[in-house]
């Protein structure tokens, strides 16, 4: 179980990267505002998914003891 829940929080937190470097593209070349929101939101709610994944993998694993 463990190693699910850390392969699926490496795979969110590469999500987050890549929303942030869209994001990032989108502001640079002066792209529309509201993309630019939703990608924003979209960011921080894989953030908040990777850092629950996270926290479950170190629970599930005694904390790295």
């Amino acid at each position: 179980m463990s190693t699910f829940t850390t392969i699926l929080a490496i795979i969110v937190m590469g999500l987050v990267a890549l929303v942030l470097v869209r994001g990032l593209f989108n502001m640079m070349k002066g792209g529309d505002a509201n993309r630019s929101n939703k990608l924003m939101q979209m960011r921080v709610l894989l953030q908040a998914i990777a850092v629950v994944l996270i926290m479950l993998t170190l629970w599930i694993t005694g904390g790295g003891r």
